[in-house]
């Protein structure tokens, strides 16, 4: 083989090994279960910001009333990296908590170490507390320290594309919402799952209006009071009967 037909082969391989990896690149930033690209020209990120605080407004989370939302729990549930959502709905605002999984990449907002409180080590030693070798876990709780599906303590430690993504289909079916707000703490999931299952019992959530705003503003808009699982409070306890399954749990 002459000099110059292996230059040339060599340039058309590197050619084809850059076209390739370019159309690597574009097609996880088009797909739905990559939020991890970090560029300009993602398509997830085109759009005004549909999430997070948009008003300097302190009353912002003073809701006078608020709903559990199946619908929107479900659609939320369904999109790729996340498994279980519970959507909350006011006179001004979308409240979200998740639980996330591996059907996507990128949902954490940092790479370098892990950002989800979740101890999984123990399904490989059938238990559930690998440190104590216990079996047992509260089952109130969606979201536990080990073999559970993950939480994020700071809801920063969710990426941007997956939180405007998350926006957008809530605004999609909710768009008066004024601001939407999403966490995957795993305290603000779990006292939210106590609220949900008020609803799922059809039972009114009036009455728990004010313990609602305590969580949501203590969550999102930095309150002092902390608020306490409806189950600890003394009155207006929720019955403990829990359906077979979560929204976006098989």
């Amino acid at each position: 083989m002459s000099a110059r037909r292996s230059c040339a082969l060599i340039a058309v391989a590197l050619m084809l090994g850059l076209l390739t990896a370019c159309n690597y690149k574009s097609y996880f930033q088009k797909s739905g279960n990559d939020y991890s690209s970090r560029n300009v020209n993602d398509p997830k990120m085109m759009h005004v910001r549909s999430y997070g605080k948009l008003t300097a407004d302190p009353k912002q989370h003073e809701n006078r009333y608020f709903e559990y939302s199946s619908a929107l729990s479900n659609k939320v549930a369904s999109l790729p990296g996340i498994n279980t959502a519970l959507v909350f709905l006011t006179d001004k605002n979308a409240y979200v908590g998740i639980l996330t999984d591996w059907t996507a990449t990128g949902t954490e907002a940092r790479g370098g170490p892990r950002t989800h409180e979740q101890d999984n080590t123990g399904t490989t030693e059938g238990v559930y507390d690998v440190s104590s070798g216990s079996t047992k876990w509260d089952n109130r709780q969606v979201a536990t320290p080990y073999n559970s599906y993950f939480t994020h303590k700071d809801y920063t430690d969710l990426s941007s594309e997956l939180r405007q993504v998350i926006g957008d289909n809530i605004r999609a079916s909710f768009p008066r919402a004024q601001e939407v707000h999403i966490s995957a703490n795993r305290e603000y999931v779990n006292q939210s799952l106590e609220f949900a299952k008020v609803a799922w019992l059809k039972k009114p959530l009036a009455p728990l209006t004010e313990d609602f705003n305590t969580l949501v503003q203590y969550t999102f808009g930095m309150g002092n009071k902390v608020p306490l699982p409806l189950y600890m409070k003394p009155a207006g306890q929720p019955a403990d009967e829990l359906p077979d399954r979560l929204p976006g749990q098989m």
